[in-house]
């Protein structure tokens, strides 16, 4: 439980249910090196001890990656939920935008009391998605359930909403408030360039065009209304 645990293995947790929920594989000790910003080694150790708890959070073998195991998944959902009800909250709240929440919501998750947290989720109305479309998991732990497909493979032509913005860029995110591209925003995909795959994108509800390269495009994500 993320009350049990320390601040340290919650990430860890976290940051391999987020990498493997979106890869459908396994996270590699390389991948959580770069996003907990340590180095190989160090993970190594953590996952390898992780892996012999009681229960065991993860499921590792030496040089096949690393999975969570049901009491390492429910653990990440915790730690997760927590994370968005508060970011939404800063937002609806406290008036921060939202390219400021996420690194308060990464202090604040650690603190958070399981009192505090089904008040806050009451206060908000028992809400499904964070201010940049992440679905929260409700008291359950279970995440709502929505098609979608990323804005770099959405064709020419066709309409979309957005769903989900990445969320851990400040500066991108001001980009794409300042772009209108948030969830909710109806928009078309007008072209995209064959030699790089850079995406021209009209908001319509202010008739402009913005421009989103693939890598940014791959992780924002539209329902198609199919």
């Amino acid at each position: 439980m993320p009350e049990e645990l320390s601040p340290n293995i919650q990430d860890y947790l976290k940051r391999i249910f987020e990498i493997t929920a979106s890869s459908g594989g396994k996270a590699t000790t390389n991948q959580l090196a770069a996003v907990l910003g340590i180095s190989p080694a160090s993970v190594t150790n953590m996952v390898q001890k992780l892996s012999k708890t009681s229960p065991p959070y993860l499921a590792y073998q030496k040089h096949q990656g690393v999975s969570l195991t049901a009491a390492g998944r429910r653990a990440a959902l915790k730690i997760i939920r927590r994370h968005r009800l508060i970011e939404h909250y800063l937002v609806k709240a406290l008036g921060y935008t939202w390219d400021e929440v996420h690194k308060e919501a990464e202090i604040l998750e650690h603190a958070m009391s399981p009192t505090l947290e089904s008040r806050i989720d009451a206060a908000l109305g028992y809400p499904d998605f964070d201010p940049h479309g992440d679905p929260i998991p409700d008291a359950d732990l279970v995440l709502p359930e929505v098609e979608q497909t990323a804005l770099s493979r959405l064709p020419v032509g066709q309409f979309a909403v957005v769903i989900r913005v990445p969320h851990e860029d400040p500066q991108v995110l001001q980009y794409l408030g300042k772009c209108g591209l948030r969830p909710g925003a109806e928009i078309k995909l007008v072209a995209r360039t064959p030699y790089d795959q850079t995406m021209r994108v009209l908001i319509l509800s202010t008739d402009e065009e913005v421009v989103i390269g693939p890598t940014l495009g791959d992780q924002i994500t539209l329902s198609t209304g199919k």
